[in-house]
């Protein structure tokens, strides 16, 4: 839920296991590390279902260590009142976002930014690739690339 005063955020992919989870605890650590934690709330979600309760990938969790990272996410599904209450809304590909935007038009008096993480990158990557099916190397890209664009949002935010 989103806090009364101050920003919100909501990181979205598919399962809410690799790519969200790595862009909410970037994202968590730089506005720590900027002093304004306390004036956001962060979170991830997914568009499926399928891995509600889960942690993250094992292989997201040991790219976030190695940039000394921690994440205690469970997985979750996005809500309809996300829309309502989150400001933005930053998914990871095209289809994340035509799924949240078919929801977004279900839902009365819906206030978040439905867009692209990659739209925040300045290097113009926007679509980050799901690394599931990929090596370590493909979550370090993930990473990185959420490095790029939490910082570029957050400076856009604050």
């Amino acid at each position: 839920m989103a806090a009364v005063s101050g920003k919100s955020v909501l990181f979205v992919c598919l399962g809410n296991i690799c790519r969200s989870p790595i862009a909410e605890a970037v994202f968590r650590k730089m506005a720590t590390d900027s002093g304004v934690v306390d004036k956001w709330v962060i979170d991830s979600g997914a568009t499926s279902d399928w891995n509600i309760g889960s942690f993250p990938d094992a292989r997201g969790l040991a790219c976030l260590r190695r940039h000394g990272i921690d994440s205690d996410h469970r997985a979750r599904q996005v809500t309809k009142e996300d829309f309502q209450s989150f400001d933005y809304i930053l998914c990871m590909d095209e289809s994340n976002l035509r799924d949240l935007k078919r929801t977004a038009n279900s839902v009365k008096s819906c206030k978040a930014k439905i867009e692209l993480l990659g739209s925040y990158d300045p290097e113009k990557q926007l679509i980050i690739q799901d690394p599931y099916y990929g090596s370590d190397k493909d979550f370090e890209t993930v990473y990185e690339q959420c490095v790029r664009c939490c910082r570029v949002f957050l400076e856009k935010n604050s």
